[in-house]
């Protein structure tokens, strides 16, 4: 009986009739539709998590809210082609720019020692730590923790936090100081989500991200890191471009 339950979400979720994002019927209205019993719906919602389509929070079951966003490596720190408000982010993800949302939280801080190493600095060293969730349509695609030297950015604005989001991101922001990055580095992990990480980007509990470390240089400095970008993997592409010469 659940596999025939699960059958018919599936079928209405892979046809676009429960579009992605979409809130499921409580546990008791799918025990009515289908006239099983709650411990049939629950299994046959539990088949549905296993194969990704949907996931479940305290707010109920969704459709998996989002397709996945590619990440293009290579060209998402280029200037943009046309001077429309937008960041690598909301290009990655072709949101629109009214839709995007990004929450922050700016504190001075000392370096910590493996964001001290990262950026080739003595540990202790001032530095503005920036947390941002990258919010579209509502939904929490992305979290990051980014630092910068607090003298290169020290009353100026881009460290007041109201500026935020600014259009061509960091690497515009860098700009505007006369700082021009001519390479960025990034590493690349994987692991479980924390259960923070779980509540905040919608994940199943325990669900896979992808962690990506960022290094911004300006000739041979580092002028920017972000320790921690945090991605669902289950929503995001990476794709690389490598020139062979």
């Amino acid at each position: 009986m659940y596999q025939q339950v699960a059958e018919n979400l599936r079928a209405q979720i892979q046809s676009g009739a429960l579009p992605p994002g979409y809130l499921l019927p409580t546990e008791a209205e799918l025990m009515r539709q289908h006239d099983v019993a709650r411990g049939t719906v629950r299994q046959a919602l539990e088949e549905l998590r296993r194969e990704g389509l949907v996931v479940t929070d305290r707010g109920g079951s969704r459709v998996r809210p989002a397709p996945a966003a590619r990440r293009v490596a290579n060209r998402r720190y280029r200037r943009p082609e046309t001077m429309e408000a937008s960041t690598p982010f909301t290009r990655d993800r072709n949101a629109p720019w009214p839709e995007y949302e990004l929450e922050r939280e700016f504190v001075v801080e000392a370096a910590p020692e493996r964001v001290a190493t990262l950026f080739g600095v003595a540990a202790g060293t001032p530095l503005l730590r920036r947390d941002f969730t990258f919010v579209v349509s509502g939904l929490v695609h992305q979290l990051s923790t980014s630092y910068l030297l607090h003298d290169m950015v020290a009353d100026t604005p881009v460290a007041d936090p109201a500026n935020e989001p600014w259009t061509g991101g960091t690497v515009a922001q860098l700009g505007s100081l006369g700082v021009a990055v001519t390479r960025v580095v990034e590493q690349v992990g994987a692991r479980l989500a924390t259960r923070e990480e779980h509540r905040r980007l919608r994940l199943d509990l325990g669900g896979p991200v992808l962690t990506i470390s960022r290094r911004m240089y300006a000739g041979t400095k580092v002028v920017e890191v972000a320790a921690d970008i945090v991605v669902p993997a289950d929503r995001t592409v990476l794709e690389y471009e490598l020139l062979v010469e």
